[in-house]
């Protein structure tokens, strides 16, 4: 059984819907045989990312930023996971009002730390809200959840 685990802090409508995106456009390929699971920060505990073979992570962008919910989910599983989970294929979904250049350094520099491997470059979805974005995180996904079924990552 092959996991996707999707790590995405949606505190506000338009995040929800991005979440909402991620999980219509992976639900087809969910069967005996792969997962998609998708969780707040503040639910997912070590043994999820233990257990995942690709993991997707969202944040708004807060302060220039990642979330503090997602900040958290790193200070509790960065130990657990560092020496089990080198090259896990990652990716990253950024929704910024700004820029979210500050929210992409934070999470290449953890990220890096972990050692796990950028399989798709971090979407950011930045200035006023499109609904464009919810088709780029359902092309995001749909792309990990693919490439992972089929053994590409």
């Amino acid at each position: 059984m092959k996991t996707l685990l999707v790590v995405f802090h949606a505190p506000s409508d338009n995040t929800q819907k991005m979440t909402q995106a991620i999980a219509d456009a992976t639900c087809d390929y969910q069967g005996d045989d792969f997962q998609v699971i998708i969780k707040s920060p503040f639910e997912t505990q070590p043994q999820d990312v233990l257990e995942c073979d690709a993991i997707i992570l969202g944040t708004p962008e807060n302060l220039a930023y990642m979330s503090g919910a997602l900040k958290d989910f790193f200070d509790r599983i960065y130990y657990p996971c560092l020496e089990v989970k080198q090259g896990l294929p990652v990716a990253c979904i950024i929704r910024a009002g700004q820029d979210g250049t500050g929210t992409q350094r934070a999470l290449e520099t953890i990220l890096t730390g972990l050692k796990w491997r950028w399989v798709q470059a971090p979407l950011i979805c930045k200035g006023p809200w499109q609904d464009a974005f919810l088709a780029q995180c359902a092309e995001l996904s749909e792309g990990m959840a693919s490439a992972l079924q089929q053994g590409i990552i």
